[in-house]
């Protein structure tokens, strides 16, 4: 089995997964010290539809609430704010009563008035955690670059997208120029889009980037036909493009995970350093899973399936990634 044909059927598998692309986002509490003792509180539960996960931050010390609860609803979140009376923070043990029967996360940020902070990331094993005296910049740094990680690994789109350019992308050397395009250009939006220098509408964001994996799949089609299109000719370029759209998507992903005030830079940077270690570490795994697959089924393809099946075959990943994005396309553009 060659390489390309190898590409082809995990691309088919993969299309066989769920048709959900980033369905939970991590809940986000934050705690400001305002003035001794008393912290302004920001509190984001992700919501499905209409439905607000059922989570409650706790305290195991003397924590009361000083104001009235206000809460708004912005597209996928509930955003709750209150003041919160706590004479005595640190050595406390926060907990988010619920999270143990959910499949998402929570980010804990506690900003101090003397400029010190702490970063945590509860889990569904582990809903609590102490807060403790100091905390290093090297430990935001590393619940950041986990997040990356996580979020690229679980965004079916984003991988979909980099399974696609695999399947049509020949030559080792294309192949690196079109990833480092892509890095480069969802590195830069990121970094605008998050920091506020750009504003872009994330509803349109997801739908266009349903839109690029439409594209490419009918590049592939084209391709296979024996009519290279654009992207076969030029990847770079529209990876290039295509990056843009992505980054997009990747900032909106992080702006819902919450950042720290006192350390938007390290946040920023080692997230996006964690996206480029997911998405390299999907290319290294797929690749290497293709190869020993290929020598495995060798012999097997050439007992079981014809020359006319075998064509057939070729474009059979193509369809399956187009028909996923265009469900995506017709999912995101129903809720704008």
């Amino acid at each position: 089995m060659s390489l390309t044909k190898a590409i082809s059927l995990l691309a088919t598998l993969f299309c066989s997964l769920p048709v959900v692309a980033h369905e939970m986002r991590p809940a986000y509490l934050e705690l400001r010290e305002t003035r001794a003792g008393e912290f302004s509180v920001l509190w984001k539960t992700p919501m499905r539809g209409d439905a607000r996960l059922a989570l409650t931050p706790e305290f195991s010390g003397h924590a009361n609430a000083t104001s009235e609860v206000i809460t708004h609803t912005p597209p996928g979140a509930a955003v709750q704010t209150w003041t919160l009376r706590a004479p005595a923070l640190r050595g406390q043990t926060v907990r988010i009563r619920g999270l143990e029967s959910t499949m998402t996360d929570a980010l804990v940020r506690a900003e101090f008035a003397d400029g010190t902070s702490w970063t945590h990331r509860l889990t569904a094993r582990e809903p609590s955690a102490s807060i403790p005296a100091r905390e290093s910049t090297f430990t935001v740094g590393g619940i950041y670059l986990t997040l990356g990680i996580e979020h690229i690994l679980s965004g079916v789109d984003h991988l979909l997208y980099i399974l696609a350019m695999l399947l049509l992308v020949k030559g080792w050397k294309r192949l690196v120029m079109t990833m480092t395009a892509f890095t480069a250009t969802h590195s830069l939006t990121l970094t605008a889009a998050t920091l506020g220098w750009v504003h872009v509408p994330q509803p349109p964001v997801e739908a266009c980037i349903a839109l690029s994996i439409l594209f490419v799949a009918r590049e592939i089609v084209c391709s296979r036909r024996g009519q290279p299109g654009l992207t076969e000719r030029w990847p770079w370029a529209v990876s290039f493009t295509f990056g843009l759209l992505h980054g997009f998507g990747f900032a909106g992903a992080l702006s819902e995970a919450g950042l720290p005030q006192t350390a938007i830079p390290v946040a920023l940077l080692f997230f996006n350093v964690g996206v480029e270690m997911g998405q390299l570490l999907f290319i290294a795994a797929a690749l290497s899973c293709l190869v020993i697959g290929g020598v495995c089924a060798k012999r097997l393809q050439r007992r079981l399936v014809s020359a006319p099946a075998d064509s057939f075959m070729r474009f059979v990943p193509s369809y399956a990634i187009g028909c996923v994005a265009m469900f995506w396309v017709i999912q995101r553009v129903a809720k704008f």
